[in-house]
């Protein structure tokens, strides 16, 4: 029970990130391999502030999102003067010197030793000590998650973030402000996906730089592409799947040592076969094969 518990809560982390991704890259069409940033340096703050402040899980949660905003802007603002692989080029960058500071500043964030013993967190006065009451906590994030998520897309705000997708030039010549729209789609992602670093962080009780690297970020797109980019439901379910798809692997009886090695070819595959032969994934609404959305 505890195991299939842990499974449920990893899907819950997992959603939230990719719902949030799924902003930037499905509903505005702009690909981003910078969101394992974010996710750690919400994991990274609500740590520090709860070890070394011992402040309220809630302000930790707020502190975590605040500034994770606050970089998700400065990562939006590129994508007003460069497109395309330009654009994804400066995401890599943004991510990497993250992971760069996260593994270098030794005095402040633990470098490769981490940050452990990460204390578990107390909601108004009721500590949440057991994996079923983080289950529960995990839950609500994700309900609100989508609910918000839903709300924007279904707002005017939602309907300029498609158009920017499908043409910007064409948003922009209809006077909306294209800009503006951009930047604050990072800032609305680079929130959520800190508030699913905040539970990370606490659920594990320890963290290190390793777990918020390029290769996480490659893994949260992958969900995004193939549970379905630009639907709500498409990142619910494609981390699902790939939450569940490397557990089973355990049944098949395949070294340690290999594992993790088969699952990135795993993910690779998947990967190729979808943009190949359903760019959509399971329920998406946009491809990112611009020739066949002409057709």
């Amino acid at each position: 029970m505890e195991y299939l518990i842990h499974i449920l809560i990893l899907i819950g982390i997992y959603t939230i990130l990719s719902v949030s991704l799924n902003l930037i890259v499905g509903y505005t069409g702009l690909l981003s391999i910078a969101h394992a940033a974010f996710y750690g340096v919400g994991a990274y703050v609500a740590a520090l502030m709860a070890l070394k402040l011992q402040s309220p899980f809630l302000i930790n949660i707020i502190c975590a999102i605040i500034l994770s905003s606050l970089l998700g802007a400065l990562v939006g603002i590129p994508s007003l003067r460069i497109r395309d692989d330009y654009f994804v080029i400066a995401t890599f960058a943004f991510q990497v010197i993250t992971f760069s500071v996260l593994n270098n500043w030794v005095s402040f964030t633990g470098g490769p030793m981490g940050l452990p013993g990460i204390p578990q967190p107390r909601i108004v006065g009721v500590g949440i000590s057991s994996n079923l009451r983080f289950l529960a906590v995990v839950g609500v994030l994700c309900v609100l998650t989508l609910c918000v998520t839903r709300r924007i897309v279904q707002s005017p705000f939602g309907r300029v973030l498609k158009a920017i997708r499908e043409d910007e030039v064409f948003a922009q010549a209809a006077g909306k402000n294209v800009a503006a729209n951009k930047v604050f789609v990072f800032v609305i992602g680079a929130g959520m996906a800190a508030m699913a670093g905040v539970m990370y962080a606490h659920y594990i009780s320890f963290i290190d730089p390793t777990s918020f690297n390029v290769m996480e970020s490659i893994f949260i797109l992958s969900i995004v592409i193939i549970g379905g980019a630009g639907s709500l439901w498409g990142p619910v379910v494609g981390a699902a799947v790939l939450v569940i798809l490397p557990e089973l692997l355990r049944f098949i009886g395949l070294p340690s040592s290999a594992a993790a090695n088969i699952r990135q070819l795993l993910y690779g595959g998947l990967i190729v076969a979808f943009m190949m032969w359903r760019p959509r994934g399971f329920l998406g609404e946009y491809t990112f094969n611009r020739e066949q959305v002409r057709e």
